[in-house]
């Protein structure tokens, strides 16, 4: 049987964090769905086909790693696509509590997913995607906070 995580989000945009999450998570499972969800809370900056493509290009040399896109609860999409794990990063105490309530959810629904938490590393801690929304507000450089192949055209 083949172990199959889901790393779920809006990757609005994807960070070098996220990048950072996947690339360590990849020796612990055969395929890795990048599965960005729609949250009815989180209005989002980029539309999903711009997302898609910095997502794709991102993670073009890897074949076991893919993006799809779901609109339904995160256990129901594991279940829809064989998942038996749900991939989360964590940056900070915030973020842990915050995690942990969705996994406790998660459980409650689904007893069969996993959720695999991995922490961020140092020098990614402080990047988010609100982050680099808020320094393109403010017209600044977020190259360094972004993979460094996407085409931010």
């Amino acid at each position: 049987m083949k172990r199959i995580a889901i790393f779920p989000g809006s990757f609005d945009p994807i960070t070098t964090g996220h990048k950072d999450i996947v690339l360590r998570a990849l020796p612990l499972f055969d395929k890795i769905i990048i599965a960005i969800g729609e949250n009815s809370d989180k209005k989002t900056l980029f539309p999903l086909e711009k997302r898609l493509k910095w997502i794709n290009q991102t993670f073009k040399e890897y074949d076991n790693v893919v993006t799809e896109t779901f609109d339904c609860l995160t256990v129901d999409y594991c279940n829809r696509v064989g998942a038996k794990y749900i991939l989360r990063g964590v940056r900070n105490e915030m973020d842990f509590a915050y995690e942990k309530n969705i996994f406790e959810i998660n459980k409650a629904i689904n007893p069969d997913i996993e959720t695999i938490f991995l922490f961020s590393n140092s020098k990614q801690d402080f990047v988010s995607s609100s982050f680099v929304r808020e320094m393109m507000l403010y017209k600044k450089d977020i190259r360094p906070y972004l993979p460094s192949n996407i085409d931010l055209d």
